[in-house]
């Protein structure tokens, strides 16, 4: 494989459909219909009030998603709603809130909360190296919480919950960067759902965040206006300069997801016939590949494991990436190899990446 050709299996940034990518391409040089680049379109211009008014329609026609809901395209990334969230909901009280920490990215979550008011760890794999999720008869969830928070996918661990976690009588918070729009999902049992746009659904600079009216009634009034979510709220999401590129990018997205793949039912079908793929090679490997999860907690979105030694792991690197493979090597925080499956990323790159894993077991075993 020409290494310029190179397929993305990367935590993040992922790759984009090449129908996208050609969209895009275009519209840097010249939105078709606007007669200028994307790049220097006024975020106060009717074509851009156009796009956020089609985005949040997508959005909703995708996700099923009530009118009490509000959605927002803001910037900070999922970073600044691990502060901006505790900030609004947890910020005065006496109750805790309620924290799964599961990995990597829910352990940065919950310092950010720590900081606004009092927090209880619900459940944490922390001693067992982060290799599995709670099963339900290991949380206990507190009707007096002040909301709960879990991410949905640790991107890192190559984790994924496959249900919906909590009550029905507690604001449910859940962190979806990594598995938004990926899948099906159940929107109207969370009150805040938030996703960075660097995984599935476009570029990084832009952060969609779907939050429940009512869960905004008894907030904080006197928060600093750009982290007052109802702020946004009334300035349809153009309150300061806004990523307009970047947005411009997930409206494409959501385009190709109704039009091209046709839902996310079909999206979740093909995501799952790429993480089966890997997962049979890697289960049929006689050990040669060690998935990193348990299985019943195993991500579709990414795909955790170790080689056999150091000595070969990095063997495979090297060889993976000189075959085109790019992006494979795991988290910094955890090492191993990690191939990650987000949308953009087709069957067909997957199952290249299954026959260079079969070839090097075949000639290292």
């Amino acid at each position: 494989m020409n290494p310029r050709n190179s397929l993305n299996f990367s935590g993040g940034p992922g790759a984009l459909p090449e129908s996208v990518l050609l969209q895009v391409q275009q519209s840097i040089i010249e939105v078709p219909g606007v007669g200028l680049s994307v790049l220097g379109i006024s975020h106060r211009s009717d074509w851009f009030a156009g796009v956020v008014a089609e985005l949040e329609g997508n959005m909703r026609k995708l996700l099923g998603l009530p009118q009490n809901y509000h959605v927002l395209f803001l910037q900070g990334g999922a970073t600044q709603q691990f502060s901006m969230i505790p900030m609004t909901l947890l910020r005065g009280k006496t109750a805790p809130a309620e924290y799964l920490h599961t990995g990597y990215w829910s352990g940065k979550a919950l310092a950010e909360a720590r900081r606004e008011g009092p927090v209880r760890v619900l459940w944490s794999g922390e001693s067992g190296g982060f290799r599995r999720l709670p099963g339900d008869d290991e949380l206990i969830f507190s009707p007096d919480a002040s909301y709960l928070h879990y991410v949905s996918n640790e991107t890192v661990e190559g984790l994924q919950f496959h249900r919906v976690l909590g009550r029905d009588d507690v604001p449910r918070v859940c962190d979806m960067s990594s598995d938004f729009l990926s899948q099906p999902c159940e929107a109207e049992r969370y009150s805040l759902i938030y996703a960075h746009a660097q995984k599935n659904i476009g570029p990084a600079g832009v952060t969609v965040v779907l939050v429940r009216d009512e869960l905004l009634k008894d907030a904080p009034t006197d928060q600093p206006g750009f982290l007052d979510y109802r702020t946004h709220i009334n300035a349809h999401s153009i309150y300061n300069t806004p990523p307009v590129f970047a947005i411009y990018v997930v409206l494409l997205i959501t385009r190709w997801l109704l039009d091209d793949i046709g839902g996310l039912e079909r999206m979740a079908g093909i995501n799952r016939s790429k993480a089966e793929l890997l997962y049979r090679l890697l289960d049929g490997s006689n050990d040669f590949y060690r998935g990193r999860a348990e299985v019943k907690d195993r991500s579709l979105m990414n795909v955790a494991f170790n080689l056999s030694n150091p000595e070969i792991e990095k063997r495979f690197l090297e060889e993976a990436q000189a075959a085109g493979f790019s992006g494979l090597a795991g988290h910094r925080s955890t090492g191993g190899v990690r191939a990650s499956l987000y949308n953009g990323l087709t069957l067909d790159a997957v199952e290249q990446l299954a026959g260079f894993m079969e070839d090097f077991r075949r000639g290292n075993s």
